[in-house]
Formats: C-alpha cells, structure tokens, sequence
C-alpha cells in the first residue's frame, strides 16, 4: 500500500493513500480545543490519547532514548524523508496493515526540519482497552492459554519476518477480547529471511520480564509462564508458511 505525502516548505505530512492530513494533528493543543483529550501516558516521556472514545488515538512524539537522549531529546539528523524515523515506521504500520498483523493502524505522520535536523510525530488508531503486559501482570496471573497465545503472536510476526527493535512486556498489549497487540514499531523492519534476530527478540522480551519482576513489588511471572509462551511460539513457528 503506497503512503500519500503532502510536503510544504520544511514541514512533510504523511498519511494513507487520497488522505488529507491536518497539520494541527499533531499538537496536544489543538485535541485540548476540541474538548477530546482522552489520557495521557507518562512513560519515558508523554504519549497522548486523543479524538473521540469510539475513534480513540495515540499520539507519540519521537524522542531519544539512553545516554544521547539525556542531552538531545527529540532532534534527529535529517538524511531525507524516506530515512526519518516517522516515515519508516508509517511505511512498516502499513505493511503490517496489508499482512492483517496485530499491530496499531497508523494514521498520519509529521515530520519538521530546521536546519540539519528533524523532529517527528506518529498519530495511530488506539487499540480498544488495550492494557501492556506489565500493567496486567502487576494486577493478577494470566492463563497458561493467554501465555500461550503470546507466544503465538510473536510467531505469527515472526514467521512473516518482522523484526521489532523493542520487544518487550510494555510494548506486548492484550486488548478487551483478550487478543495479544504488538507496539511501538520504532526502527522496526521487514527481515529477507527468518535468522537469529528471532531468539535475539525473544532474549529481549524475557530480559525486560526478569527486568520488571527484580523492580516491582508485585508481578505475576516465573519461567514456568515462560515455558508456557515459548510453547506457544514454537508450536506456531513449526507451522509451515
């Protein structure tokens, strides 16, 4: 699916195919006006929920992470639109789209220029009472089948060759019909072929958990729910394509 980008001066808009894409999108301002500010979350930094209940959104500004983003927030060197941050992820949020992959449907995408640099933002459809495995995990167990369908779902991305830079229990949502949702597609890519990136996403995945069980009070997670996910996952990746 092509991607449909309106450009004026230093500032590229980016939306699905025949979409007008508002600029005022992308300001928390302008959401304030109309009265359709619906949350906020604060994790490394804001991310907003936005539009009306029935066509909640996300609002993610792209900011810097570990020891650079100390000193620069949210500037990125530009190297042309189609290497910003904004426009890749866009472009794999649409590609998932086509592959009907649980992941968020994008929306539209700004991207600014001053100078040598760029700043981004990501507007995407909300996943209806989506909750993060660590909000979920902090309240109460899961079921041996919810682990397992974890497990399914990492392989069903997995099997069709999408890497995610970040996979980890915050970036693994479960909405209200209990499917499991992958987020937060950041630096994520489309793999030539199936390798090791796969065990290096799941190391990633069982690190953040072991990284969330040492620093929370409560979390429900041992490595039999481990055992249960990986289950999962293998039964799923034996499958043939």
């Amino acid at each position: 699916m092509a991607l449909h980008l309106q450009q004026s001066n230093n500032q590229w808009l980016i939306g699905h195919p025949d979409a007008i894409v508002d600029p005022q999108w992308f300001s928390p301002t302008y959401w304030q006006q109309k009265q359709q500010i619906l949350g906020q979350s604060h994790g490394r930094n804001v991310t907003w929920f936005v539009g009306l209940p029935e066509q909640a959104m996300v609002l993610r500004h792209y900011y810097r992470g570990g020891l650079i983003g100390k000193l620069v927030t949210d500037c990125y060197w530009f190297d042309g639109i189609k290497q910003t941050r904004a426009y890749r992820e866009f472009s794999l949020l649409l590609e998932l789209e086509q592959l009907n992959l649980p992941a968020c449907r994008a929306v539209a995408a700004q991207v600014t220029k001053k100078g040598l640099i760029y700043r981004a933002d990501l507007l995407m459809k909300m996943v209806s009472g989506g909750q993060d495995l660590v909000a979920l995990l902090t309240k109460g167990q899961l079921s041996e089948q919810q682990w397992q369908h974890i497990g399914e779902t990492i392989a069903q991305f997995h099997r069709a060759k999408v890497y995610h830079a970040d996979l980890n229990a915050h970036n693994i949502l479960i909405d209200s019909e209990f499917k499991t949702w992958l987020i937060d597609f950041d630096r994520g890519e489309i793999k030539p072929q199936i390798g090791a990136w796969c065990q290096q996403n799941l190391d990633r995945l069982l690190r953040s958990f072991e990284k969330e069980l040492a620093q929370l009070p409560r979390f429900h997670f041992n490595s039999q729910h481990w055992q249960q996910l990986m289950a999962g996952y293998e039964q799923a990746m034996a499958l043939e394509s």
